[in-house]
């Protein structure tokens, strides 16, 4: 094994020297600058696989594979490294090479009490992750090195990054916060996770731990080990005495973005309570987060109240935070709330799209507001926008929620005849609960079939609309037919269904028709109960009496309703 070293300042002469060659080599010396040859075990010791200068901080690492040959850059002078100087570049720093030879162990028990420690030498966390070296540093200038340190990590040259820095701890030299921050960024760009909490360790023990440093561990952490890890450090650092000060928003932040992407929205609501408590205010960013993790996760009410929040510190939502509020107003039935917020960006100069309009007005159609509805729809015309099937949808539930089932019908054909593109089963389907509650059983037909034409797909809702229409307008033929339709193309019947279809029959006197479908239905209480009632209701006790008994047998409960009829018309008969 082959060491090279190079002067000391304060040894040039007698230290700067090549160690003797191999048997069979040659076993001369040539002293360079001048300087005698001497022996190399009075001048230096070997510990660990490491050569360390007695006369001056010169750390010399040994080739351990006892195959390669080995140079020692030096740092200091110029950070130049071996190749990029040309030939000439060890005569000019007076570096040479040697083929590698076995490591000088010392024997003498007085020579080895003179080794330094173990912990000087070699650190036991001292980064291995690409075998890094000691290098003589012949700059002892903290800020110097603590620079040529931030160099290096931005640069993303970790190895030399690391060597430098093992080096200045071996030296007894401490690089500065930024550095260690600097280097410790580049481990984690590079997925050095064990490295970096090396690092991170290193720093909370000297103290230079700072807000920057836990938001560099806390994403590292939260990337390869998930954010549940990453709460156990967080909560760590909360707790320790080191962190008193350094910790802010912007660690608050990262983990409030690391819960986020989990959609763990309790965590997030704990890590806003405890940025409340400790009394830190929180920036854009913080709300930023707050509210797109609780209107991902549903929680609408936890929404407004960090956009409440946000009013009172003064800070001015962005067009994100508005559009998410609008939409959870929307679903809270906060129509006044969502007004409010969609004058805000107007007058902020933002341009709503037709999405945060389309969330206004079935807002407003919600609470059955249906002029400031039709508001809203004159100025989303106004402002260049065109109208989609979703505008058409909120305004004709505007118009039947407010008891308005004429002029949605009249809409309706309006969008038929002007914009047939966006018709689909839902705006069919509005149209058909006009239809239903007003009784217009042959208008509803018609749109059923212009469903069927245009090969809209039909569904049991659909169905049951006209039925029900069919029974408003005591239409009970229709009403089966419709039915026997329905259960021709496949289309499954529910309860609702069966009770319109049984309440219709029933209404019509066609009481072998509900017989039949008595029989053809599952056993169902609601189905049965209706049918008691409302044979009871039309002075069929006889047949009333039947089907209770029937309702009895298959293990049916009747309700009170149903028994009080019982109960009365028996009472009576006696």
């Amino acid at each position: 094994m082959a060491a090279v070293w190079s002067g000391c300042s304060t040894s040039r002469g007698c230290f700067s020297q090549e160690l003797p060659r191999r048997s069979g080599e040659g076993t001369g010396t040539r002293p360079r600058n001048g300087g005698d040859a001497r022996r190399v075990s009075s001048s230096m010791v070997m510990a660990g696989g490491v050569c360390v200068c007695r006369a001056a901080p010169c750390v010399l690492e040994s080739d351990v594979t006892g195959k390669e040959e080995v140079v020692l850059g030096i740092l200091g002078m110029g950070d130049e490294r071996p190749g990029t100087g040309g030939s000439d570049y060890h005569k000019r720093h007076g570096l040479r090479r040697r083929p590698a030879r076995p490591a000088v162990v010392e024997k003498d028990p007085a020579r080895a009490r003179s080794v330094p420690p173990a912990s000087v030498l070699e650190s036991p966390d001292k980064f291995v992750h690409e075998g890094s070296r000691l290098h003589f540093l012949e700059e002892r200038d903290e800020e110097i090195l603590s620079r040529r340190l931030i160099n290096l990590s931005k640069s993303n040259k970790v190895r030399s990054a690391t060597e430098l820095f093992d080096s200045m701890r071996a030296s007894g030299l401490q690089p500065n916060a930024h550095a260690c921050n600097s280097l410790l960024a580049s481990f984690v760009r590079r997925g050095y996770s064990t490295d970096a909490m090396k690092m991170f360790e290193f720093m909370k023990g000297k103290g230079l731990a700072t807000g920057h440093t836990y938001t560099l561990i806390l994403k590292a952490v939260a990337s390869t080990e998930g954010y549940v890890s990453a709460l156990q450090i967080f909560s760590e650092i909360e707790e320790g005495k080191e962190s008193r000060g350094t910790l802010d928003v912007i660690v608050y932040n990262t983990m409030i973005s690391a819960c986020g992407r989990a959609k763990d929205w309790r965590q997030v609501e704990k890590l806003w309570r405890r940025l409340v408590e400790n009394s830190i205010s929180g920036t854009l960013m913080t709300y930023d987060l707050l509210v797109s993790t609780f209107v991902q996760c549903g929680q609408s009410e936890l929404a407004i109240a960090a956009y409440q929040e946000m009013l009172l510190n003064g800070l001015n939502p962005s067009e994100d935070i508005m559009k998410a509020i609008i939409a959870s107003c929307t679903k809270e039935g906060r129509w006044e709330f969502a007004l409010a917020t969609f004058r805000r960006m107007l007058s902020a100069g933002m341009k709503p799209n037709i999405i945060v309009f389309n969330s206004i007005i079935n807002s407003l159609g919600k609470a059955g507001e249906d002029e400031l509805a039709f508001r809203m729809y004159h100025l989303l015309t106004s402002s260049g926008l065109e109208p989609d099937q979703y505008t058409w949808s909120a305004l004709l539930s505007a118009l039947y929620r407010s008891g308005r089932c004429w002029d949605a019908l009249e809409l309706f054909q309006g969008i038929k005849s002007k914009h047939s593109s966006v018709l689909n089963s839902h705006l069919y389907n509005i149209a058909l609960m006009s239809c239903e509650r007003l009784g217009q059983w042959e208008h509803a037909l018609q749109l059923l079939w212009m469903m069927e034409k245009n090969e809209l797909q039909i569904s049991v809702v659909s169905y049951n609309h006209v039925i029900r229409a069919c029974e408003v307008a005591c239409e009970p033929k229709v009403a089966l037919k419709v039915y026997q339709r329905m259960t021709h193309e496949r289309c499954s019947p529910d309860t609702f269904t069966h009770l319109s279809v049984i309440r219709a029959c029933i209404w019509g006197s066609l009481w072998n028709k509900v017989e039949d479908i008595l029989e053809e239905v599952e056993p169902d209480s609601s189905i049965y109960n209706t049918v008691i009632q409302g044979l009871c209701l039309r002075g069929k006790i006889r047949l009333a009496r039947k089907v209770y008994t029937k309702m009895r047998s298959i293990g049916l409960k009747p309700d009170g309703k149903t028994r009080s009829f019982m109960l009365q018309h028996i009472a009576g008969a006696e």
